[in-house]
């Protein structure tokens, strides 16, 4: 996984633009991978069903891997404490219920053989000074660390499945 600028078609660019914090991550798949495959292959990792488990009891909402198929598919615009902000064909922005994060993904073809798989997310500041400097809050410094930490392990784990290098199924 390697840490990247957005890509101004991103759905997530807004926010970069409107002084929220935005990260982008890539990786590479040595094979072809549909939208709706990445999609539902990163939310049923079993790492993920333990972020959806830790939801389900703090926000009561609880998700499925058919939820998540769901999502992939569009056919649903919810999932967990997350609704549809915004769909293209390869990509997906997520809104929380709460109105303060953002998850994105996408993916893109490089060739007949390799898929790059985009992940990003944004935090938007709880206040901007009069000078415009964004204000984030404890919690966003506090997390950030770990932010980078687990959003590489999800993107891993999903790439282990996507490769057929792991024995999870969805």
């Amino acid at each position: 996984m390697r840490l990247i600028e957005l890509r101004p078609e991103a759905l997530l660019h807004r926010y970069r633009q409107h002084g929220s914090y935005t990260d982008c991550y890539y990786m590479d798949v040595p094979r072809l991978v549909s939208f709706k495959e990445y999609v539902a292959t990163f939310y049923t990792t079993s790492l993920f069903k333990i972020e959806r488990h830790i939801l389900a009891l703090l926000a009561c909402r609880p998700s499925s891997d058919a939820g998540a198929l769901e999502l992939a598919g569009g056919m649903s615009s919810n999932f967990a404490v997350w609704s549809v902000e915004d769909r293209k064909p390869d990509q997906l922005l997520l809104r929380d219920f709460l109105g303060r994060t953002r998850s994105w993904l996408m993916a893109e073809p490089l060739d007949a053989r390799a898929t790059r798989l985009y992940f990003g997310s944004a935090v938007v500041p709880l206040s901007h000074s009069s000078e415009g400097v964004a204000s984030f809050g404890f919690a966003f410094h506090a997390f950030h660390g770990f932010h980078h930490l687990y959003t590489k392990a999800l993107m891993s784990a999903a790439r282990s499945r996507l490769a057929g290098t792991s024995s999870e199924h969805p």
